[in-house]
């Protein structure tokens, strides 16, 4: 049986670091940084645990102490996107996302921490798994397709479009942009046309 989907009954989501996810009806979901807010707390940690002598019962409650912490942070990213991957799921039949090579963009030493904090992978695994168990679809597109340059309403290619510019407008039809809301609505385009052109 083939399917389709439409605009009404599929979600674009573009994911970042101001945001944690933008979708393609405009929402845009605050980053909670879990990491960056336990930073200053963690090198208190660090700091204490250094100081203490090897092998001491003081060392190992510093080392028990530090790794409490790191489980809160995990145990609250975790249920932060456990709860948003199950609302999207619930609320869509399909869900279009960007392929993305974080590998890649972990090697960037400057955005490295913030996107480790934000762990995408992490949360594309928690869609993937929800939408399988729930008889939804994850529709992909390429992690090269021009979704933030391209006009959604009209098609114009911006190649002048850079990672500095959070809003444009289009020179062809003069819609005004948000960067990243517009890529949302890109995602969920090109990923139904390529759906839509070869069924499943």
């Amino acid at each position: 049986m083939v399917q389709h989907f439409d605009e009404n009954t599929t979600v674009g989501v573009d994911v970042g670091i101001k945001d944690f996810a933008i979708l393609s009806n405009g929402e845009k979901i605050g980053n909670p940084r879990y990491l960056k807010k336990s930073l200053l707390r963690m090198k208190v940690l660090q700091r204490r645990l250094s100081r203490k002598q090897k092998g001491s019962n003081n060392k190992n409650k510093a080392k028990q102490a530090m790794a409490k912490l790191h489980e809160i942070i995990h145990n609250q990213r975790n249920d932060f996107q456990h709860k948003l991957s199950f609302r999207l799921v619930c609320e869509n039949q399909a869900i279009a996302l960007e392929t993305l090579n974080v590998a890649g963009m972990l090697k960037n030493h400057k955005l490295a921490q913030h996107i480790a904090d934000a762990s995408w992978s992490s949360f594309v695994t928690q869609l993937e798994y929800k939408a399988q168990r729930h008889g939804k679809t994850i529709l992909r597109i390429g992690q090269f397709e021009p979704s933030s340059k391209i006009c959604s309403k009209c098609g114009y290619y911006n190649r002048k479009l850079s990672l500095a510019d959070r809003d444009w407008v289009c020179p062809d039809c003069g819609t005004h942009h948000d960067r990243d809301i517009n890529a949302a609505i890109n995602i969920r385009k090109f990923a139904l046309d390529k759906q839509n052109s070869i069924g499943i």
